[in-house]
């Protein structure tokens, strides 16, 4: 039995285990070893250097991020001041009407006052404002605020708007606010 356990033993000569795993000191590959100080040296200067960059990447975002929130507020002021300038029209017709002489008669008053109304809807939906007074059209929650419900005087009239108590108003397609609306409901009143 002791022969059997001496032909199973590893011969001498075989490398241990693990031992081809470890890599052979600097000097075995042919490259010079780097003194510890040096490399300690070189490991700091790189930190440095990283540390370097991190901070002027951090500082060019930062100024990054500054100058974006300017030129957005600087984009939305130069947006607004051309809405101004549209509207400036309107509020000198607005002033012709507010000096014109008392005894100017009712119907030219009213004439006047139409046709500034028709000006500044005009120049208000060119900015993209949109008027919702949805009378006949079916009851939408998304844009419509239900304030009264009337017995419908049909089925097929059943969730559909009676009558707009408030118009709406949708700019460049976001609801700015909901028409307040009469709906016909086959429920009757709520």
């Amino acid at each position: 039995m002791e022969k059997a356990f001496e032909e199973n033993a590893l011969p001498e000569e075989a490398p241990a285990v693990g031992a081809s795993d470890a890599a052979p000191p600097a000097g075995a590959r042919g490259l010079p070893a780097e003194p510890a100080a040096g490399a300690i040296h070189r490991l700091e200067e790189q930190l440095r250097e990283a540390q370097d960059r991190h901070l002027r990447l951090a500082a060019e975002f930062d100024n990054f991020r500054k100058r974006v929130a300017r030129e957005r507020l600087e984009l939305t002021d130069r947006a607004q001041a051309a809405l101004v300038m549209r509207l400036t029209d309107i509020l000198d017709d607005v002033d012709r009407i507010a000096a014109s002489d008392p005894g100017t008669p009712v119907p030219n008053l009213l004439e006047a006052v139409l046709l500034v109304d028709k000006k500044l809807r005009k120049e208000l939906e060119a900015a993209g404002l949109e008027r919702i007074d949805p009378v006949g059209q079916p009851f939408d929650p998304a844009l419509h605020e239900a304030v009264a419900v009337l017995a419908a005087p049909a089925p097929s009239d059943d969730h559909t708007v009676a009558a707009t108590f408030q118009v709406g108003y949708r700019f460049k397609g976001s609801l700015v606010r909901p028409a307040r609306v009469q709906v016909y409901s086959a429920e009757g009143h709520a």
